[in-house]
């Protein structure tokens, strides 16, 4: 298996022996490169000082009257929300703690750029060995997707690459053609994975211009299954088998996560018995059912049963994941 995804800087880590992402100073200073911190021609000579400071030592501590005394603003804002984050970090140990301690406490999170890249970087890690359909389906976990129904078929492809090719940046009337829903996708030739065409993936990992079919009974649905088991399990230690399912026919229906904020509400409503009206049931894309291996490891209540899971796209066709509701949500005996 090639290596892929350098961009998530997983190649600067080191794993610890219980399989966590110890934090290190490279890691650090790969968020130093980035545009937002790097200084430009116009940084003062304060802004330079600091960079050139975090860079010999990204773990220096550094005083509010040291960020005021840069002149620009936006800079000054850049280096105060990056510094919350790393002493996040810091103070987890490991990016997988820090994920976990950002959704287990009442601090405000860090913005979302920050959160899906520890989304991308765990990944990286649990994807060694993986195959390419899994590891496309494991964008869906920290990239927006845009979803296009075709024939049935459920396509998702990257929410960006398709904005970007609907501005005149990129192929101008037709690229704003397939942001609009129903769009065939393989019209601005972004290619549509299968088993067969699934090597491509490699060597364009970070071009994020390959489309997922989400249909039910096809690979890349049960890829996507495949990665969310792995995702639980490295977080909880908890094996789970999870499955596409056409309908929830269940009595005895006690426990429920829903993968998105869309799927969420509905699993809630459809829990409760409130109607649902037809535009809102289009717009689920799929149902799982999630088994534990060990139901022990299950709260008493819910011991035995299993935990339907849902998938849903907003009203214009977008798709975002929340992995974190699978490590929130499960009816674990114990925190995750």
């Amino acid at each position: 298996m090639p290596d892929f995804w350098r961009n998530s800087g997983y190649h600067l880590l080191a794993r610890r022996a219980d399989g966590r992402l110890a934090v290190n100073d490279a890691f650090l200073r790969a968020y130093l490169d980035r545009p937002e911190m790097r200084p430009v021609e116009e940084s003062c000579a304060a802004e330079r000082a600091l960079h050139a400071a975090l860079v010999a030592d990204p773990r220096i501590p550094v005083s509010p009257e040291r960020i005021a005394a840069m002149a620009d603003g936006d800079a000054r804002d850049n280096y105060r929300v990056w510094l919350d984050f790393r002493d996040r970090l810091l103070a987890a140990g490991t990016i997988e703690d820090c994920y976990c301690e950002i959704f287990a406490g009442d601090a405000a999170p860090p913005p979302p750029l920050f959160v899906n890249h520890l989304v991308h970087v765990v990944l990286r890690g649990i994807l060694d060995g993986a195959g390419p359909l899994e590891a496309r389906a494991s964008e869906l976990l920290f990239r927006r997707q845009r979803v296009t129904i075709r024939d049935g078929a459920i396509l998702a492809a990257d929410a960006a690459t398709v904005e970007m090719l609907a501005t005149d940046g990129g192929l101008g009337d037709l690229g704003r053609l397939v942001a609009g829903a129903g769009t065939p996708l393989r019209s601005v030739e972004l290619d549509v994975l299968n088993p067969e065409t699934a090597d491509g993936y490699w060597g364009r990992d970070e071009r994020h211009d390959t489309v997922l079919d989400l249909t039910f009974g096809r690979a890349g649905l049960d890829a996507l299954c495949r990665v969310l088991e792995a995702w639980v399990s490295h977080f909880t230690g908890a094996e789970v088998n999870i499955q596409p399912v056409a309908t929830i026919r269940d009595e005895h229906w006690v426990w429920h996560v829903g993968l998105d904020v869309e799927a969420s509400a509905l699993l809630n409503d459809l829990y409760n018995g409130v109607e649902i009206d037809e535009e809102r049931l289009e717009r689920l894309l799929s149902l799982f059912r999630l088994e534990f291996a060990n139901p022990s490891l299950m709260r008493p209540e819910t011991r035995g049963r299993p935990v339907y899971l849902a998938m849903m796209m907003t009203p214009d066709h977008g798709l975002r994941l929340k992995p974190q509701n699978l490590l929130v949500n499960l009816p674990l005996a114990a925190p995750a």
